[in-house]
Order: structure tokens, then C-alpha cells, then sequence
């Protein structure tokens, strides 16, 4: 099995019809799918992944000092007593920290700021194509996701990137990468390392790569997307494997509800809504605690939390 590749670029041409059927299996099917030619400037992906891949080396000795580091040397050390040890499953062998407009950017390098800011702007307009491509495979109004994200255009959705680094692991039998998880939000681009693999979707009980692809985006629905839906499109678990070789650079950007958004089906069929209707900043507050466990229960604790309607007088 092999994650879709979509040329994005016939969206607006005589493959319109096609380009938006595959968009429609990626979401169905696989909850990923990976767009090229999308419009991102090649020369700005290049300039992403240098200012990235410095920013790592200067924050390179913090990881080397990091828990998850400091856990595996000691389990390494316990093997080599003769103790026998288990795999670390509440940690991730992995360097990150999150940018928005809202939060102090690294100064260093110089060109950080200005290149992430032209890169954020491109994929922010790439989100909200793709978006529109989802409201019309659903048949929805033009703009009907983007609108539930901002709660009817009273707030502005959040748009937040994480920079992510999972340096050559040792022992990768002994921790993850990152664990698997669906994602929390609505629409996550992913520009991901083109020559070091390791992220994984599950697909029909089975775990596949997610290719490196030169010069691709990946996106991948969360669970906002699976209600806004009604359940047609699913957000799909995925995880990354630690590797023995390679520094896995991941760069991914989510265009999430407002918090104060207010979140329910709005593609529903005759069978009815199957989710529950709950602001996405209680969403958050739940997602917190069981990131890593299933989504289902999430959905049961906003729906208990949520406000009842009151009868009729």
C-alpha cells in the first residue's frame, strides 16, 4: 500500500473532477495524502530546511542532555549489568519546540524569522485551498470548514508549526520516535525530511510508510475534521520510528479551530449526527491527558461536559 500522491496543480484544470476524487479517497481511505506541485516555491522548501536543520545544531547539546537521552543511556547501562529492561513507553526520542504569532520565534539563525514567516503565509493559503477542496467533496458551501474554525469569522483560527528533529537513535528497539496518535485539530501539513523515512500511518490494522517524497507536502486530517464530517472523513493514527541512521527533519503546521469555536457535523446524512456538538478549547483540555490513547472517549467526555439544552417552556 502507498500513501496517494496528488499533483495539486489540476485542481484548477480539465482534471478538476479527478484531482478532487483523490483528494476525497486520501481523506476516506488513508486520513493522509501527499500533494505535489501545490504551489510552495521549491526555493522556499530548500530555505525551510537549511534554517531548520541549523536551528537544530544549535540546540543539538540540549538534546544530548534531554530525558529521553539520559533515559535510554541508563537503560543501556542496566542491559549491560545483565538486568533485563523494557521499551520506555511514555517518551519520544525527539528534539521539537512550536512557533505561532503569538509566541517568541529563535533569533538565531538570522534567517529563521523571515524564512518561516514567507513559508508560514504559503502554507496557510495552501490549507485553506485544500479545505475548500474538502467542503466541495462534501457538499458543503464554499468556505463552510473555515467558517466552523472561526466560529462564523468572530475568531481567527490557530495556526501553529512545529519544528521537529529525531536525531540517529542507538537503540531504537527501546523508545519511539514519537508515539502513535491521532492529531487533536483540523487540517496538519507536513513537510517532511526527503531522505530519512520513519513516519508511519495506520491503514486497515496495518502500519505504512509515509514516503519521502522530495518537494511534497503531506496532509493529514485530525479529529475536527472527522466530525465536521460526520465521521466520512477519519483522522488517522500515525506514529514515527526512531532511526539508527539519518536526522529526521519534520516540519508540521496545523490550522486548528479557535478555541471558542464551536465544532459539530456539518456534513450530515440521514442517519443523523454522530458526534457530539462541544467548543474545541474543551476538546484541547481533554486531548491533553489522553493524547496518545483512542479518540472515541475524547469525543464521550465533551459531549458529557457540554451544556444541555434547556426544554421547551
Amino acid at each position: 500500500m502507498v500513501v496517494p500522491v496528488i499533483d495539486f496543480s489540476k485542481l484548477d484544470g480539465a482534471e478538476r473532477a479527478e484531482t478532487l476524487a483523490q483528494i476525497a479517497n486520501g481523506c476516506e481511505e488513508w486520513g493522509f495524502f501527499q500533494l505535489v506541485n501545490h504551489g510552495i516555491p521549491l526555493e522556499l522548501l530548500e530555505r525551510v530546511k537549511k534554517v531548520c536543520s541549523d536551528c537544530y545544531r544549535l540546540r543539538e547539546a540540549g538534546f544530548r542532555a534531554s530525558e529521553p537521552v539520559r533515559t535510554l543511556e541508563a537503560l543501556v547501562d542496566a542491559e549491560r549489568r545483565g538486568e533485563e529492561v523494557e521499551p520506555v513507553d511514555d517518551l519520544d526520542w525527539e528534539d521539537i519546540f512550536y512557533i505561532h504569532d503569538g509566541c517568541q520565534w529563535p533569533s538565531d539563525p538570522p534567517a529563521f524569522k523571515e524564512t518561516m514567516r514567507e513559508y508560514r503565509a504559503e502554507l496557510r493559503k495552501l490549507a485553506e485551498r485544500v479545505m475548500e477542496a474538502m467542503d466541495e467533496n462534501l457538499g458543503l458551501g464554499r468556505g463552510t470548514i473555515k467558517a466552523a474554525f472561526s466560529g462564523d469569522g468572530r475568531h481567527e483560527p490557530f495556526f501553529g508549526t512545529k519544528v521537529s528533529h529525531y536525531p540517529p537513535c542507538p537503540r531504537p528497539d527501546l523508545i519511539t520516535g514519537l508515539r502513535a496518535h491521532t492529531d487533536a485539530g483540523g487540517v496538519i501539513l507536513l513537510f517532511q525530511d526527503d531522505r530519512v523515512g520513519g513516519l508511519e500511518v495506520l491503514k486497515d490494522g496495518q502500519w505504512t510508510d509515509v514516503q519521502p517524497l522530495a518537494g511534497a507536502i503531506v496532509v493529514n486530517t485530525g479529529d475536527q475534521i472527522e466530525v465536521l464530517s460526520n465521521g466520512r472523513y477519519r483522522s488517522a493514527w500515525h506514529r514515527v520510528l526512531p532511526m539508527r541512521d539519518g536526522n529526521r527533519r519534520s516540519i508540521a503546521s496545523f490550522y486548528n479551530p479557535a478555541n471558542e469555536a464551536t465544532i459539530s457535523p456539518a456534513a450530515v446524512a440521514s442517519g443523523g449526527e454522530a458526534y457530539p456538538k462541544y467548543v474545541f478549547g474543551d476538546y484541547m483540555n481533554v486531548y491533553a491527558k489522553q493524547k496518545f490513547q483512542a479518540k472515541e472517549p475524547r469525543f464521550e467526555a465533551v459531549k458529557a461536559a457540554a451544556p444541555k439544552s434547556s426544554p421547551a417552556a
